[in-house]
């Protein structure tokens, strides 16, 4: 029986995660394999966390996650071949991807027997100013999609939801419009009724010359870091920054990790799991327009934020 693909896209920051990590913890019993750029943003309870083998991270409920490395295809036909067979395949893309691509790639005729397209979600922070959809990449991520799920939207007042809703019909009058609060979405309108109803193929849109328009920049170090030093670096790159995200062993919680969010200019820090041996005590990722952040500025604003050695 055919395994139907739920794709779900957004920009840096919307929330695609949180939508992605609520799919999983309240799978009602549905086998659910989610493909994700990376495990680290898959913030799922801890007791629904059954083992990890094989770039797979196994849940008690059912469900598996693994991460997006190298060939979709790939990534896919390994799914498929796992016993048992997954129910259904959530594929979260990259903020900064156009989904056309990746639809594209499932139209290929081998996959779209085993595993056919059937909905894509786009998913909008709806704190954003409206104006900020007529980004090329969010109009592209708009008019791949069935469902528009708003994010963030006890964040936003009632003048901002209506007129960001009113610049979503705008530029996708077909898609249904639904709030996510915390990552709900009614997986209804998520997974098809009927499991036996093949999709229709959609029409894909020429491929365009990709733009190099973000770039990333990494940062790691074996010292611990002092949390009120970090934050003010934070303050000073916040405003070049697309995304931020990241583990860290403070100097003030020894022994403890800290998850590091930034995104839509909203830093938030959670408490992380326990420091595994050989791995780096600080990992922060950095995501930018091409050229608005140096290595060198970098390099010296984390330095400052470490412990002496």
């Amino acid at each position: 029986m055919p395994v139907p693909i739920l794709l779900v896209a957004g920009f840096l920051g919307a929330g695609k995660t949180t939508v992605v990590n609520h799919l999983l913890a309240h799978a009602e019993g549905k086998r659910i394999a989610a493909v994700v750029n990376d495990f680290g943003a898959i913030n799922i309870d801890a007791e629904l966390i059954a083992g990890a083998s094989d770039g797979v991270v196994s849940l008690s409920n059912g469900c598996i996650c693994c991460t997006l490395e190298g060939d979709l295809i790939r990534t896919l036909a390994g799914l498929l071949r796992r016993d048992p067979r997954p129910e259904f395949i959530v594929i979260e893309t990259s903020g900064i991807a156009d989904p056309a691509d990746i639809v594209r790639n499932l139209m290929d005729p081998v996959i779209w027997k085993e595993a056919p397209l059937d909905t894509v979600l786009c998913v909008v922070d709806a704190t954003q100013p409206a104006a900020a959809l007529n980004d090329a990449l969010l109009r592209s991520q708009l008019r791949a999609a069935d469902i528009v799920a708003l994010s963030k939207v006890d964040l936003a007042d009632a003048a901002a939801r209506s007129a960001i809703r009113d610049a979503i019909r705008a530029q996708r009058p077909a898609a249904v419009i639904v709030d996510a609060v915390q990552g709900e979405v009614p997986t209804a309108l998520l997974f098809p009724i009927d499991p036996d109803r093949m999709p229709v193929p959609r029409e894909v849109e020429p491929r365009r010359p990709a733009a190099e328009r973000f770039e990333t920049l990494s940062w790691t170090s074996d010292r611990r870091v002092h949390l009120p030093r970090l934050q003010q670096a934070i303050v000073r790159l916040a405003p070049k920054l697309a995304r931020a995200k990241g583990l860290f062993e403070t100097v003030e919680q020894p022994g403890r990790l800290t998850v590091f969010q930034l995104a839509g200019g909203r830093a938030t820090l959670a408490a992380g799991g326990t420091p595994a041996p050989d791995v780096p005590r600080t990992r922060i990722v950095f995501i930018a327009e091409m050229g608005a952040l140096s290595r060198g500025e970098i390099d010296a604003l984390m330095e400052g934020c470490v412990e002496a050695e």
